[in-house]
């Protein structure tokens, strides 16, 4: 076995996520730890986040930091200026870091972009879903096209890197309409674009009405053509492929998004946040009234080690890239015939490629994945 006891990444943070609940507008779909209509405790809320970055006793110097929510923005520029003055000092970030934020187009003025750009943040994701009205409406968002349009065009020049995201899947949506979508976010010339299948998430409205019966979902053969749309429209425009929903300009992938996909440890804080530490995955409370009580109830779980390499190879077959033998030895302690018997078989099947140095999902073992790594975790 590996020692693993070395300060290695996925045992020692080098990216931290920070969780912000706050939203102007409670989403069909979303199932987050979100809350709205609570403005008046965002400043409770900032001192509840500093008792718990208090709690690491010391700064943290870390590569990424992603501020996810709920919608970050929408904080008023004195909450945010302080956030953000906050995260400078218990997150220093290296030199060449990455510095992300989620942003909804109707919540980021000129002054907030300002504020962000001058406290060092050099990548916004922003969450545009969709520049059509009418499904814009399907999902109960917020926004309407000329907002999105409008942020971009602010972001841009202040603003390093500026990533969208887009949902498919979405109810009437057509291959036409959804080309139109990718064909619209591609003339506004962002490096990188997340494209994610609409899901149903339990007790969500956007389920609820599923379940009545009041909207009809897109069948799965329709949803793997508007799938295999984006694949081949991006790629024709340039952007590599590097993940199942992630698309990228050179230079202009996630970084901290990829500390994820190759199960490295992440410090996680706030609201509902979840932190992998010294092989110990952690989720603090959802309750907002007990977080801002201080009363920070996290869920934890540590693996055992084989437990633990298994789940390294569903999260790092999520990348364009797969699963690098050799490093998953040094990382996981295991070969990566030890931890699954299901290899030769999804190569036979044309769902995976192997060589000696790697393994890695097929065109076809993409449009699968969740299928193939199902697989490859039964045996």
């Amino acid at each position: 076995m590996t020692d693993l006891a070395a300060p290695l990444p996925w045992r020692v943070p080098q990216a931290a996520y920070v969780h912000i609940p706050f939203c102007a507008h409670h989403c069909g779909y979303c199932d987050f730890a979100v809350v709205t209509g609570r403005e008046g405790q965002i400043g409770a809320y900032l001192d509840a986040l500093e008792a718990e970055l208090a709690t690491l006793q010391n700064p943290r110097p870390v590569q990424t930091i992603f501020v996810g929510g709920g919608t970050p923005s929408f904080l008023p520029l004195p909450a945010l200026e302080r956030l953000l003055t906050l995260l400078c000092f218990w997150f220093p970030l290296a030199p060449a870091g990455e510095w992300s934020i989620e942003a909804n187009p109707e919540s980021l003025d000129a002054d907030k972009i300002a504020l962000l750009a001058e406290a060092g943040v050099n990548r916004v994701s922003l969450g545009v879903q969709s520049f059509d009205a009418q499904e814009l409406a399907v999902l109960d968002r917020a926004h309407d096209p000329a907002d999105a349009i409008a942020a971009v065009q602010r972001l841009q020049g202040r603003i390093a890197r500026v990533s969208l995201d887009l949902i498919f899947g979405i109810p009437g949506q057509t291959a036409p309409r959804w080309r139109d979508q990718l064909r619209r976010a591609l003339d506004l010339g962002v490096g990188h674009l997340s494209t994610y299948g609409l899901t149903y998430e339990k007790g969500t409205p956007l389920w609820k009405q599923r379940r009545a019966g009041r909207l009809l979902p897109l069948d799965e053969e329709t949803e793997l053509v508007l799938y295999e749309t984006a694949i081949d429209t991006l790629e024709a425009a340039g952007l590599e492929h590097y993940e199942i929903s992630n698309f990228a300009r050179p230079g202009q992938r996630c970084r901290h998004n990829e500390t994820y996909w190759a199960n490295y440890a992440y410090y996680g804080v706030g609201l509902g946040a979840a932190r992998y530490v010294d092989f110990v995955r952690s989720v603090n409370t959802r309750d907002f009234a007990a977080y801002l009580a201080g009363r920070r109830t996290w869920q934890e779980e540590c693996l055992p080690p084989e437990e633990r390499a298994r789940e390294t190879l569903a999260v790092q077959l999520r990348r364009a890239s797969g699963i690098d033998r050799a490093a998953f030895h040094r990382q996981t302690g295991y070969a990566l015939e030890a931890v699954t018997s299901g290899l030769t078989r999804l190569v036979e099947q044309g769902l995976l490629r192997a060589d000696g140095s790697r393994v890695a999902l097929t065109r076809r073992g993409k449009t699968l994945a969740d299928a193939v790594i199902e697989r490859l975790l039964r045996g």
